[in-house]
């Protein structure tokens, strides 16, 4: 009987600790599952590691010889000076998402691209503006469309993705959200940019439709055909786009447009649908794209080439040269990408003449093109 009490006197301190040592063992588990909120992947495991990012302002029939030297230094410069601004809040430790709004920015009041200031105009004579973002740390995204007085689209997106149950506002009532979470609101002058509205002009006579009246508060008619110094076809897929990587090891993707010239119907492309213009995991890249909508949203272009990356191990140049090049291509699906992995990789694919586009990573040295032959 004694030898029984001994036996069980051990049992039980042993038992509490197998007990307690159980429980550690399950909130160790549960500590170190990915969460909805901010999902753990392999790269943010790692040890810090180098930023990059790379941008585009669109794509088109971009030759040597429909650009004179001065346009294409002011198309260098504003290019630079997005990648500079995307480069300096990663240097600063920001995250991915912060350098692709502070980029997409800058390049919204940049007349020059197809986007805020410098929109493309609608038959009606009024600007449209789409913008998406994309958090490849959380998978949150925010996106809207026919945006009409919010200065910034991109920041407005960003707002319906963090402050916001949605994922996808449109029109007045994404203005209307804007208004209540304090952005900036400008009156539909001051997108107006006299090469942009005789784009219009152009194009409205081309398929014999009316011609509406100037803005209100647009400058008055120049008496003489404006001078341009570069073609239409320059913005024919006119967008603009960044994709960044942090040196956390996360990355995002922003893209901005004024659309198409002289769309109808309140027509949307693919900037601001999620997967077709843009699209961000940690799980495989971050892609921002420009080109015809149509394609890229039955297509899902900016997801497709992320799947390949993701669950056929495709590098990424390779992913999205297979997209662009072997897919859209052959049907005439024109337009181009630009891409970064959480490993660092970056890639850009177009299949026309030109796409304006920029890139650079930590410790290295910025590297812009806008025509095919340029690398």
């Amino acid at each position: 009987m004694q030898l029984f009490r001994k036996r069980i006197a051990l049992a039980v301190p042993l038992a509490f600790l197998v007990l307690i040592s159980g429980f550690a063992v399950s909130a160790e588990a549960q500590t170190s599952r990915p969460t909805m909120t901010g999902p753990i992947t392999p790269r943010q495991n790692r040890s810090q590691h180098k930023w990059a990012v790379v941008l585009h302002g669109g794509a088109g029939v971009i030759e040597r010889s429909s650009m004179t030297p001065e346009a294409e230094k002011e198309y260098r410069a504003g290019l630079a000076a997005a990648l500079q601004a995307a480069a300096t809040v990663l240097d600063r430790g920001g995250s991915s998402v912060d350098a692709v709004e502070a980029a997409i920015r800058l390049l919204e009041d940049n007349p020059l691209f197809n986007a805020g200031r410098g929109a493309v105009f609608a038959a009606d004579g009024t600007n449209q503006l789409d913008a998406a973002i994309m958090d490849g740390r959380t998978m949150t995204a925010g996106a809207v469309a026919d945006v009409m007085h919010t200065r910034h689209p991109i920041s407005l997106a960003r707002a319906v993705m963090e402050k916001s149950p949605h994922v996808l506002l449109v029109g007045p009532g994404a203005d209307a959200f804007a208004r209540s979470v304090g952005l900036e609101q400008v009156p539909q002058s001051f997108y107006f940019t006299e090469h942009r509205w005789q784009s219009l002009v152009q194009e409205l006579k081309r398929e014999h439709l009316p011609i509406p009246a100037r803005p209100a508060g647009a400058p008055p008619a120049p008496q003489h055909e404006a001078a341009f110094f570069e073609t239409p076809e320059n913005h024919k897929y006119g967008t603009v786009g960044v994709v960044a990587l942090d040196r956390a090891g996360n990355v995002a993707a922003g893209t901005s447009t004024g659309g198409l010239t002289a769309k109808r119907w309140d027509r949307v492309g693919d900037s601001p649908i999620i997967g077709a213009g843009t699209y961000a995991s940690n799980e495989s890249c971050a892609i921002s794209g420009t080109g015809i909508g149509e394609y890229f949203i039955r297509y899902t272009v900016a997801r497709t080439i992320c799947a390949l990356v993701q669950y056929k191990g495709m590098k990424l140049q390779d992913a999205a040269d297979a997209v662009i090049q072997k897919q859209l291509a052959p049907i005439h699906g024109d337009g181009g990408v630009i891409a970064v992995a959480p490993d660092g990789q970056m890639a850009w694919s177009f299949n026309t003449p030109g796409m304006f586009r920029a890139k650079m990573t930590e410790g290295g040295k910025a590297e812009i093109g806008i025509y095919r032959d340029e690398p």
